[in-house]
């Protein structure tokens, strides 16, 4: 009779995952939140995802060697690996494609929920915003610059 009851149970719960669309998978990445309205239609100024001059004043904020308070290297690492967790491993590209110039910008200016990164808006401007963004990219292609070409919606 328990045994009934057990292979009934897994019968169901194998139907139920086959009707969601199967397991879901540790490597599959988690659904990004959806960016809001005020961010939505950001977008990184033209050239400026490979331009020598924003790509070393990103860094230089990145690095904390701007007039900031804190550095980003701080918990992504100096090469986009992060240190601590939370943090988003910039050097897999499998992360940064599925980022929208409006999803990067925001998460920049506003900070993550949950974890140690604070909003940024209220001590960079836009400029300096699109900077880092800019910079950060690099660290999945190889630490060179590229276009964001690679984003998948």
């Amino acid at each position: 009779m328990i045994g009934e009851k057990i292979g009934r149970t897994v019968m169901l719960m194998i139907a139920g995952l086959a009707l969601a669309g199967g397991p879901a998978y540790a490597a599959d990445p988690m659904p990004l939140r959806p960016v809001p309205p005020n961010y939505a239609d950001k977008h990184m100024p033209a050239g400026w995802w490979t331009d020598p001059k924003v790509l070393e004043e990103g860094a230089r904020i990145y690095f904390g060697q701007a007039n900031v308070p804190n550095s980003c290297s701080s918990c992504h690492g100096k090469d986009g690996q992060p240190l601590k967790k939370g943090a988003r491993d910039l050097r897999d590209q499998k992360n940064t494609s599925r980022f929208s110039d409006g999803y990067w910008y925001w998460r920049v200016a506003e900070g993550v929920p949950k974890t140690s990164m604070k909003p940024w808006k209220s001590l960079l401007t836009e400029e300096q915003i699109w900077q880092v963004v800019a910079f950060t990219h690099t660290f999945s292609h190889g630490g060179k610059p590229s276009e964001h070409t690679d984003y998948k919606p």
